[in-house]
Order: structure tokens, then C-alpha cells, then sequence
């Protein structure tokens, strides 16, 4: 899980929100997971994630993306390719992929 919440950002940029539920038997997940997190960070455009999961199985990561163009190169990635079929295969019950355009954030921190 994420424990920084991503602020700051310039508008307009895009995320991406991908919401999930878990299979029960994830073997594997972690280690792409993590892997999948060394291999966003190169994408150009790229500008940060934060996600969360519930006690109930609900997983929620939204991807930060300066532009469209660093959205399609993250997706057609080879390794992230691979891993969103193994995904369907073995480690989601469900998942959904939204995409917007940020047009205005703002955010507050105390102290």
C-alpha cells in the first residue's frame, strides 16, 4: 500500500484508477507488483501512484500521467502487457480501468 499521497501537480494531467478485486490464491502477485512499480517510475510522464486496499478485498491504485502519450507507453509495455494477462488469468476476481483528465487539484496537509 502507498503511505504518500501524491500532491503538487500541475493540471492538466491524467490518471489512471484502477479498481480490483483479488482472487484468493495470489501467488506471485507481490513480486510483480513490486516489479511493476520499479518499471513505472521509467516511464516518461510518469508522475506518481498512490493505492489502498480494504479488510473486504477492494483494491484501489490511481496512476499519476503528465500526458495520453506516457498512458499508452505504460500500457504497451511488454513486462506490464504480461503481467495484466496473468492478472486475468490467476489474480482478479474483477477489476475496472478508469481514465480522466485533471483539470483542477488542490489538496491541505495540518502542520
Amino acid at each position: 500500500m502507498s503511505d504518500h499521497l501524491v500532491s503538487g501537480l500541475e493540471p492538466p494531467y491524467y490518471t489512471v484508477v484502477f479498481t480490483s478485486v483479488r482472487a484468493s490464491d495470489d501467488q506471485g502477485y507481490a513480486e510483480t507488483a513490486r516489479r511493476m512499480e520499479e518499471l513505472v517510475r521509467d516511464v516518461p510522464g510518469f508522475l506518481g501512484y498512490e493505492s489502498a486496499r480494504t479488510p473486504g478485498g477492494l483494491g484501489i491504485t490511481v496512476g499519476y500521467f503528465r500526458d495520453e502519450e506516457a498512458i499508452a507507453a505504460w500500457r504497451a509495455s511488454e513486462e506490464h502487457q504480461a503481467a495484466m494477462r496473468r492478472g486475468r488469468a490467476d489474480w482478479y476476481e474483477r477489476y475496472a480501468v478508469h481514465v480522466g483528465r485533471v483539470e483542477r487539484s488542490y489538496g491541505f496537509e495540518r502542520g
